[in-house]
């Protein structure tokens, strides 16, 4: 998964696991888990939260089963991360970006949001406005990867099924 915050990955993430059964490895969580070790926030926790979660992934990759990796992927580096562990284990790494082409929308769901991770404040819209600087277009590894993105204003059901499709072609 890849997209900006509050921009309906997690719930896309958590319905498609739930439709495929196959575990998600969410990044922010993982984050405020290190945060709550006591680990500095001066530090490159960001950074150690997508270590972990690659570990994670790799982990129940070698199990056999398939693994949904919920983070913003916003670099080129993050998404060929991915792209790079599933050559290591020749497995096939497909990306599903979010966006939510509805301005308002996007930002009620971000000032709406509780998810209870201690250490991790909300973003804001301002900040997700600035991010969009930063996300950077596709490039490196990733861009020649099989990638599907997805208006969240529609239906989750919807953008589930045509997740379920994409990764059957």
């Amino acid at each position: 998964m890849a997209g900006l915050p509050g921009s309906g990955k997690s719930t896309v993430a958590e319905a498609l696991a739930r439709e495929i059964g196959v575990p998600v490895v969410s990044v922010d969580p993982l984050e405020s888990a290190i945060l709550r070790a006591g680990i500095g926030a001066d530090q490159p926790t960001g950074l150690a939260a997508y270590l972990v979660a690659e570990t994670i992934a790799d982990a129940v990759l070698r199990s056999g089963q398939g693994v949904i990796v919920d983070a913003v992927n916003a670099v080129s580096p993050a998404r060929d991360q991915w792209v790079l562990l599933g050559e290591r284990l020749g497995v096939d790494v497909r990306f599903v970006e979010t966006i939510c082409s509805d301005r308002l929308l996007h930002r009620r769901r971000l000032e709406e949001r509780r998810r209870d991770l201690l250490h991790i404040a909300e973003p804001t819209w301002h900040a997700v406005e600035q991010s969009l600087d930063e996300y950077a277009a596709w490039s490196g590894l990733a861009e020649a990867r099989p990638r599907l993105t997805l208006d969240t204003v529609e239906p989750v059901p919807e953008l589930v099924d045509r997740i379920v499709a994409f990764l059957r072609d």
